[in-house]
């Protein structure tokens, strides 16, 4: 494999890891009512990016290795 393309592979897998970490901390949505306060938090979206991420970041590694 080509390392140009090893190296973008692996800043887009850094780039999505970071992203569906983010994600998955940062809170969708909330609700306040007086002293209540209420959030809701849907993760799937944010695991699928982190496994997005980590197969990229595998790829660009093992990407081009020979068995010889």
């Amino acid at each position: 494999m080509n390392k140009t393309i090893k190296s973008i592979l692996l800043v887009i897998g850094f780039g999505l890891l970071v992203y569906g970490v983010y994600t998955m901390f940062a809170p969708e949505s909330s609700l306040s009512i007086g002293s209540l306060d209420i959030t809701t938090q849907d993760n799937t979206n944010s695991y699928i990016t982190i496994g997005l991420g980590l197969a990229s970041i595998f790829i660009s590694f093992i990407g081009g290795k020979s068995l010889n």
